[in-house]
């Protein structure tokens, strides 16, 4: 083999190797990477039939259920604007409070209720995961919205 076919030879091989090697750690980073969620992109479809997801938002008061086996717990993720029943079998985090902040990680099952594999609570008083306080604001100006325009439609001019 000459010199030159020699070189072409490890150029292909290198080349051959470094696409198994890419195609590899990209398969690896797709099958990883977890997307986030509201209840309201939830409501409207946008979240993945069958793939973990993560959904986030405040604990609705009140919504917190032990079950009888003990170590099940339901609960009502919210955005202000939709509701997502949750239930999830472990121990929660310490600071998991009704009317905070929280993020599921998990699946929709057949019945609609979030299947959640891990649940993450807030560290401080201040703080709530960015993803969640952005659904939660848009959430509060789709209300005014709509109240704008409910007492829009209400205003009308008497004779």
């Amino acid at each position: 083999m000459k010199p030159r076919h020699k070189r072409i030879a490890l150029i292909l091989g290198g080349l051959a190797i470094l696409g198994m090697v890419a195609t590899l750690v990209l398969n690896a980073f797709q099958s990883n990477l977890v997307f986030f969620f509201s209840p309201t992109q939830v409501a409207a479809g946008e979240a993945p039939k069958g793939k973990s997801f993560r959904i986030g938002g405040m604990v609705r008061e009140g919504s917190l259920q032990r079950q009888p086996d003990g170590i099940s717990m339901r609960f009502v993720v919210t955005d202000t604007d939709q509701d997502m029943p949750v239930v999830y079998k472990g121990i929660l985090p310490d600071l998991f409070r009704e009317g905070k902040g929280v993020v599921a990680q998990g699946r929709i099952g057949d019945d609609g209720v979030f299947a959640a594999t891990e649940v993450l609570a807030k560290h401080d008083e201040n703080y709530m995961p960015p993803e969640a306080a952005k659904a939660v604001g848009d959430a509060h100006e789709r209300a005014a919205a709509n109240r704008a325009a409910a007492e829009a439609a209400t205003r009308t001019i008497r004779p």
